[in-house]
């Protein structure tokens, strides 16, 4: 009888130490579980911080650009009204009608390059605003893409 319970205690020790090594292997696992996880939700954190921080570059990229167009569009009102000013003074100091005709042919012509040369550098202002507005943006785009191309 003595050797059936020492069967039974052997047994019994077995299943205790496979009980054990099953806990413990569990217990690994389970701690690998978490830190993946924890790791994964701060990386999370981290991703929605920068795309966050890259909005807020786009922002302030997009004010910068509207002062700047608003400045332009300030100083070529500021312009125009000097020198719509100028021409009419010009122009009631003209002792003929050949003399009128002539100053106004010339103000037009100056005022069509000038209204050239200033919506051209409008439309260089628009678009370096724009530009700078995408950047981080696309830089974010880019950076997700290769990392999820690494992750591949």
């Amino acid at each position: 009888m003595a050797t059936a319970t020492e069967n039974v205690k052997k047994t019994m020790d077995k299943a205790q130490e496979g009980a054990e090594r099953a806990h413990a292997a569990g217990t690994q696992a389970f701690r690998e579980g978490v830190d993946k996880s924890l790791a994964g939700m701060a990386e999370l954190n981290a991703e929605g911080k920068r795309n966050f921080e890259a909005f807020v570059e786009c922002a302030t990229a997009a004010t910068r650009g509207a002062e700047a167009l608003t400045s332009h569009a300030v100083s070529l009102g500021k312009k125009g009204w000097e020198d719509g000013l100028s021409a009419a003074q010009t122009l009631a100091q003209a002792r003929s009608i050949q003399e009128v005709i002539e100053l106004q042919t010339s103000f037009t012509k100056n005022w069509v390059e000038t209204y050239l040369s200033e919506m051209t550098k409008a439309t260089e202002i628009m678009s370096s605003s724009v530009k700078d507005s995408f950047k981080p943006i696309n830089d974010r785009v880019t950076a997700t893409v290769e990392r999820m191309q690494s992750v591949r």
